[in-house]
């Protein structure tokens, strides 16, 4: 791919995912462990070998930025290839990035200097492997001067959504912004609708026409329905037409597990936009069991990242008389370099040098960076920002009365602890 140059929307002030977004962007924002959301659609590109990249930060950017510099310095400028920030910088304007197709329009002059022949947009806070290479085949045979990446959901969810209206070419013939009644159905299937996922491919020609002539600020809610009485806006059926080949155990007739190379079909289908604290909690705990939805360990699609230098994690089993045994264990969980457990932990996410003391428990929780977890505490369905030193016996997420006295906490019941919250163990 290229001639295509690829913008990633990273500039989200991220309000619902308070507290974890107070000093940094959403696409900034820890994911599984090691991870920041941002590296999902990074690395799809570099997996669909897209090697032209332009990142669009805005608020609180300074995190983002330090873990692009640090982390994806991979790039040869000899071949043509880059990534490159580009913040706001007021060159039409006064104004800072209003919307996506505000942001896109301030940068035209990048997109004259590259001249690709098309431009990906993409958000930078979604979870979810996509081969753009696949997305780009489909726009090329239909076509097209813009296609629209739609996820196919139940009826029920169009709400939260806006919604396509297609024909049975999937050519894109009306627009619903979160429809409370009667969605437009995929033709053929009146249980489903197609969503959208902020993901646009257009021909560079028709982008740049639609940017200069007018003001819009946004693609979904006002670039894309003006289009469709005059240009070929098709929809790519994310589920039906995404395929990431992975190695995967398949079970054969007779009942032997064999490794084999074929698409993985919970990677293909998943999508996360991790639009609230409770998304977030959902999004890192679909990465622990035995047969995750999102796998993090594939072969063929794997996830770049900057990483940590930290020694390998570390599970400890000792004696004390006056209190029993000491075990570590992790079950279930992702254990990030530089963990020591002497505690218990199940159903959970560990970022780089947690500690987590003798025991105590964890259970279906998302650890971040430097966190000690005291002795003989009990942590349930929480979210705990870095550098946190939690008191020995501190018990969170056992009572919400008590809970919401000192935290946030969710709809669903996460407590959320805020960056640096406790100081200094007791």
């Amino acid at each position: 791919m290229k001639d295509v140059l690829a913008f990633v929307m990273a500039g989200g002030r991220g309000a619902r995912l308070m507290p974890l977004t107070q000093d940094r962007t959403k696409p900034a924002v820890p994911f599984g462990g090691i991870y920041r959301l941002i590296d999902l659609p990074l690395s799809n590109c570099i997996n669909s070998q897209v090697y032209k990249i332009i990142i669009l930060p805005q608020y609180k950017s300074q995190s983002l930025n330090d873990h692009l510099e640090d982390g994806w310095n991979i790039f040869n400028q000899k071949l043509g290839h880059f990534l490159k920030i580009v913040p706001p910088q007021q060159r039409i304007g006064l104004d800072w990035y209003r919307g996506t197709a505000d942001s896109i329009r301030q940068n035209l002059y990048l997109i004259e200097r590259y001249r690709p022949s098309h431009v990906l947009i993409l958000s930078g806070d979604h979870i979810y492997k996509m081969d753009y290479s696949l997305f780009a085949g489909y726009h090329q045979e239909r076509e097209a001067d813009v296609t629209i990446s739609l996820l196919e959901v139940g009826t029920e969810l169009a709400h939260q959504f806006g919604v396509a209206e297609v024909d049975e070419e999937f050519r894109i013939l009306g627009f619903q912004e979160k429809p409370r009644e009667a969605p437009k159905t995929i033709p053929g299937d009146s249980s489903h609708v197609l969503a959208s996922m902020g993901i646009y491919l257009f021909r560079t020609e028709t982008l740049v026409e639609v940017l200069t002539s007018g003001n819009e600020v946004d693609f979904g809610r006002e670039i894309i329905p003006n289009l469709l009485n005059s240009h070929r806006i098709y929809a790519y059926p994310y589920r039906q037409q995404n395929k990431i080949e992975d190695y995967i155990y398949v079970t054969m007739p007779d009942g032997e597990r064999q490794l084999r190379l074929e698409p993985h079909t919970r990677d293909s289908a998943y999508w996360r936009d991790v639009g609230d604290l409770d998304a977030y909690w959902n999004a890192n705990m679909d990465l622990t069991g035995v047969e995750p939805y999102f796998n993090l360990y594939g072969q063929r699609w794997p996830l770049h990242t900057y990483q940590t230098a930290a020694p390998p994690a570390k599970f400890v089993f000792a004696t004390e008389r006056s209190d029993g045994f000491r075990v570590g264990k992790a079950l279930d969980s992702l254990v990030a370099p530089g963990c020591i457990v002497s505690g218990i932990v199940r159903n959970s996410v560990l970022s780089p040098n947690t500690i987590i003391r003798s025991w105590a428990q964890v259970d279906e929780s998302v650890i971040m960076d430097r966190v000690v977890v005291g002795r003989h505490c009990k942590i349930k369905k929480a979210i705990i920002d870095k550098h946190n030193i939690i008191p020995p016996r501190t018990t969170v997420g056992y009572n919400p009365s008590e809970d919401r006295k000192r935290f946030t906490v969710t709809p669903r019941g996460i407590v959320v602890i805020p960056k640096g919250h406790f100081k200094e163990e007791e």
